[in-house]
């Protein structure tokens, strides 16, 4: 294992260990089980700890192999992040600038994919800072779905996590945490991409507790 390989497994341990210690995130498993195969997470987003928060919620297997997906304009906005992001934490960087863009972020995601690599992805495509409980999906998860029908889609809500790590914060603040793992999704043949994001946004909703304390009381 070479060096930087050897610096992301400790950091990964590391975050994971963090995350658990500050938040006492406990994994639901609800709709699916830990896994072999690979997959591509889809999560909600409201805070930069996401991805941390629900990568320290995988068994170390799959930790290992799996990559978050995130915004190179902010990554790269200096080096220090720069590098955190690329050497020590091997996020998938993309660009969302489609007008400055030198590289089509499906290319990368899709290189990541055939490396072997599980992904996690938020398909609301920013953080939601809104009183909404999920943005509008973007095209991105449907296009990976078309061109990788053989990855499983999990949708995972993270819960919490925007109050640990708020807007504009560095400092974390203790509170419980979960992420609850649902049920895979599937394209559908000849399945129509604004359906397909409707039916994969709702199945990430669902898992949503506020979500489920409206019905209840509905």
């Amino acid at each position: 294992m070479n060096t930087r390989a050897t610096l992301r497994r400790i950091s990964a341990m590391v975050l994971a260990g963090l995350a658990r210690g500050i938040t006492g995130v406990r994994p639901i498993w609800q709709g699916c089980a830990p896994s072999d195969r690979q997959r591509i997470f889809f999560a909600n987003h409201c805070s930069h700890g996401d991805f941390i928060l629900l990568s320290s919620s995988l068994p170390p297997r799959e930790r290992q192999r799996t990559r978050a997906v995130a915004g190179a304009d902010y990554w790269k906005r200096n080096k220090l992040r720069h590098i955190l992001a690329k050497d020590l934490l091997n996020t998938v960087l993309v660009d969302r600038n489609w007008v400055e863009r030198s590289e089509d972020p499906m290319v990368v995601m899709l290189d990541a994919l055939q490396e072997g690599s599980s992904l996690i992805v938020f398909p609301e495509g920013t953080r939601n800072m809104t009183e909404e409980p999920l943005l509008r999906f973007r095209s991105g998860l449907y296009n990976l779905a078309l061109a990788r029908p053989d990855v499983e889609l999990i949708p995972c809500w993270i819960e919490n996590m925007s109050r640990v790590l708020p807007k504009g914060t560095f400092l974390p603040v203790p509170l419980l945490c979960r992420v609850v793992f649902g049920t895979p999704v599937a394209l559908e043949p000849n399945e129509d991409r604004k359906d397909f994001l409707q039916r994969a946004r709702q199945s990430l909703l669902e898992l949503s507790p506020e979500h489920r304390k409206a019905l209840n009381h509905g």
